[in-house]
């Protein structure tokens, strides 16, 4: 590609950088699917945790838990006790927000 500007080398150095780090260019399919399978399952290890979602491309974790079994300051140690596990456990890019979601609900019927 001919260079029409002063700053279009250091463009193209930028751009062959950029696309040196593993991923940066495409991700296999199946290795995201991987990641994201990881993640779910290391969050649903834990007792009390009744269903998990990876969103934002693995970038947050939503975890849903029984309310019956725990508790509030549980769910905030838990929400500490898996980002730990994954800073550990597993290799990512960027960082993963983890939401520990307890709902409780009532319903009452006014005849």
């Amino acid at each position: 590609i001919e260079m029409t500007s002063m700053i279009s080398p250091i463009i193209q150095a930028c751009d062959s950088i950029s696309g040196a780090r593993p991923g940066a260019r495409r991700e296999v399919v199946e290795s995201y699917i991987k990641r994201l399978k990881e993640l779910e399952e290391l969050a649903l290890s834990y007792p009390g945790v009744e269903k998990t979602f990876a969103i934002q491309a693995g970038r947050e974790l939503r975890v849903i838990v029984e309310s019956e079994r725990i508790t509030d300051a549980q769910a905030e140690l838990l929400a500490a006790d898996i980002s730990n596990r994954i800073q550990t456990e597993m290799t990512y890019p960027g960082q993963i927000k983890v939401t520990v979601i307890r709902e409780t609900r009532s319903v009452a019927f006014a005849k």
